[in-house]
């Protein structure tokens, strides 16, 4: 006889499971017909049933669980334990990190792992000669000492007996000592036995508490409500994330087995980490990019701080980088020009810093630009940044096109060749006119490029200074749609548009185009094919993302879609500032907020407007070159040395005109006819604040010679 009975399972009623229930036979009764014999498979059934749900009530027992969590934690924050202690007395790190940089193909980084592993053996070879040379040299070394020693007891002691006058007290020292030396022993044989049975207790402690933190007991038997996630994305934090996304080929490999194969390893990459990590099959970098957001839950993360890409040369491979908390949310460096410095059209102008703190410049020969997102992301904050800085080069004329009323280019008036501001007919018309003298200007500019250059068929900053018709200019058409979308002249502007783009690159004329909505119908997608360099603020969709920055650019996972309006201010996704797939920019805020008193725009243009003389011509003064004595030494301030990149990354910040594209070489190159050049200390190189300034005051010195000495 069976019952059908609920199964208590985790406090839950499962039905529907098959119990055998006997009971005493009954009083024999009329004869019916035998029943069937009931089939062997539903007891089979049953047993299995019933085997589950005492497995299941075993797990569920608090006791056992408890029980194999501990135990898990130990064994394995002991491996744990033992594979570090591995990889720090024999090269077995740095086998496998050029295992895995010859996996990459990258050959450089395999050559600096071998010779990294040369020098440990190197310096573990030595260390082992030393130890046996102070084994060996240990019975003299002993003797010494304590003949040493013992002399100074006995000197003491003359001193001693002859200030007191009693001849014992020769001994008092050497018998202060011997009574010094007994309670020390005494009382490490009381604590040392102690402390012998309490090793094994404090190893197993520090065995659990690694396992503990690195989660290793199996996942059915870690408590539910201790969840303890590091905000450091290690591997193992990584697979985890990876691993609660919710992606069924994913899931299916990891419990299958799959053994995760790491490109790259995590290691520190500016203010983040970054790792690459090879997908099993049927896992797509797309279907990752699917669950950013849940990613970046996972990783204790903002959206925008979390960036799963595939590298062109490693299809199948996730790039991830991760930043640190609330690093893409401080407030930006000031623009480094804000108060002193100049630019040159032909090397660009300092925009924006990049998601790792670098520098950004933003090229202005041969690029166009694309500049999108929703109001109030931050923009005009860029637009207004470049334009400050190409009007601080004396060759460069500006005009820029609003068609909207607004004051943003206000400030920048007395500068501009051409502002006009407005959405109707006429300002639409002036636009148009605008392109239509671009494409005869670009096609003039090449005949006349031909004419001074030659062979040079590029616009260079000696051929602008030759002929004032070359000099290079930068056009703005803000809110670019309205002239796109207009019935009457959109398409003609559009045509115009692609025309001068294809022509000017090398002619030194420069398109910025600047739009709220990015799409098919309001940008054409030819001239968003022909723009070098795009950048999208927070947008509202995929749609707009892609009209900025390329088709499937949000598929790929470079998307502006997860910067949220209003928060993420000032902060893009750009395509073609480096030759990187894209990069996260910080853009440069100068302000200009007259209701707070604030106005950092207006000295700016002033300084600009120191270069115009009468007659409305542009005066091109002869730029000075930097000096790098001084740029160093400021660099340097009270550090008595500092590290050789950290110069270049502060001369970088200080003058990015100059020494933007610097390296070790060049630094070298400029201060070894000085004698003040960077030297090794440590194995790293180091530039002295010393030799600066010794260097300093000996060009000083030169220069008086030179001069004579007027008393003379």
């Amino acid at each position: 006889m069976t019952d059908t009975v609920p199964e208590q399972v985790n406090g839950h009623a499962e039905p529907n499971v098959q119990l055998l229930k006997f009971a005493p036979e009954p009083p024999p009764a009329a004869p019916a017909p035998a029943p069937a014999p009931a089939p062997e498979k539903p007891k089979r059934r049953v047993r299995i049933d019933h085997l589950r749900r005492v497995i299941v009530e075993v797990r569920a027992d608090e006791g056992y669980t408890t029980l194999v969590r501990n135990a898990a934690y130990t064994w394995g924050g002991a491996r744990i334990l033992a594979r570090r202690a591995w990889d720090s007395r024999t090269t077995a790190r740095h086998e496998r990190m050029m295992r895995a940089a010859e996996a990459a193909g990258n050959e450089d980084l395999v050559r600096q792992w071998e010779q990294r592993a040369y020098a440990y053996r190197f310096a573990r070879h030595r260390r082992r000669v030393e130890i046996l040379q102070m084994v060996a040299n240990a019975p003299k070394t002993i003797a010494t000492g304590a003949g040493a020693g013992a002399g100074v007891l006995l000197l003491l002691g003359v001193m001693l007996a002859w200030g007191t006058g009693d001849v014992h007290n020769v001994l008092t020292p050497i018998n202060a000592t011997v009574e010094l030396l007994t309670w020390v022993s005494f009382l490490a044989s009381v604590v040392w036995e102690p402390i012998l049975y309490a090793l094994p207790l404090i190893a197993l402690g520090a065995a659990w508490a690694v396992g503990r933190r690195q989660h290793t007991a199996p996942a059915w038997a870690l408590p539910a409500d201790a969840e303890d996630r590091d905000v450091v994305p290690d591997e193992g934090a990584i697979l985890k994330a990876l691993g609660n996304l919710g992606i069924a080929p994913l899931n299916k490999a990891i419990k299958n087995g799959w053994q995760p194969r790491w490109v790259s390893p995590t290691t520190r990459s500016g203010p983040g980490w970054h790792t690459q990590l090879q997908l099993p099959m049927g896992v797509t970098v797309e279907m990752v990019n699917g669950k950013k957001k849940v990613l970046a839950h996972n990783l204790l993360r903002k959206p925008v701080e979390v960036w799963p890409t595939e590298p062109p040369k490693l299809p199948g491979t996730l790039d991830l980088w991760v930043a640190d908390q609330g690093s893409l949310s401080g407030p930006t460096p000031p623009w480094p020009l804000l108060t002193e410095g100049t630019v040159d059209y032909f090397k660009g102008v300092p925009v924006a810093v990049s998601q790792r703190g670098e520098p950004i410049m933003g090229k202005l020969m041969a690029a166009n630009w694309m500049v999108g997102g929703i109001m109030g992301s931050g923009k005009s904050s860029l637009v207004i940044a470049l334009l400050l800085g190409a009007i601080l080069d004396p060759l460069v004329d500006v005009e820029a096109y609003v068609m909207a009323y607004n004051v943003d280019y206000d400030p920048l008036r007395p500068r501009l060749r051409a502002l006009v501001k407005g959405d109707e007919d006429e300002q639409i018309e002036a636009a148009v006119h605008a392109l239509r003298r671009l494409r005869d200007e670009v096609t003039e500019r090449g005949k006349l490029l031909e004419e001074l250059g030659g062979d040079n068929t590029k616009l260079t900053r000696e051929l602008a200074q030759k002929d004032p018709r070359m000099r290079p200019k930068v056009v703005v058409f803000d809110e670019c749609h309205e002239l796109f979308m207009h019935k009457e002249h959109g398409k003609e502007a559009a045509e115009l548009a692609v025309k001068v783009m294809k022509k000017a690159r090398k002619t030194g004329i420069t398109l910025v185009w600047v739009t709220v909505s990015p799409t098919a119908d309001s940008i054409p997608r030819d001239v968003t094919r022909n723009t070098s360099h795009r950048v999208a603020f927070a947008v509202g969709d995929h749609v707009a993302n892609d009209g900025l920055l390329g088709s499937g650019k949000h598929k790929a996972g470079v998307t502006a879609t997860t910067l949220i309006p209003g928060e993420d201010v000032g902060t893009a996704v750009t395509v073609g500032f480096t030759n990187k797939p894209f990069e996260v920019i910080r853009s440069h805020y100068v302000a200009r907020e007259p209701e707070k008193g604030v106005d950092e725009v207006t000295p700016v243009v002033e300084r600009a407007l120191k270069a115009y003389k009468v007659g409305d011509v542009w005066e091109v003064p002869e730029t000075a070159a930097a000096d790098v004595l001084t740029d160093v030494a400021a660099v340097l301030g009270d550090e008595p040395r500092m590290l050789t990149q950290e110069v270049l990354h502060r001369l970088a910040e200080r003058n990015p005109t100059a020494y933007l594209e610097w390296g070790p070489t060049d630094l070298k190159a400029a201060l070894e006819p000085y004698g003040a050049e960077q030297y090794k200390s440590g194995g790293k190189s180091m530039v002295s604040r010393t030799r600066i300034q010794e260097a300093i005051l000996d060009r000083l010195a030169e220069t008086d010679e030179d001069e004579g000495d007027p008393e003379i």
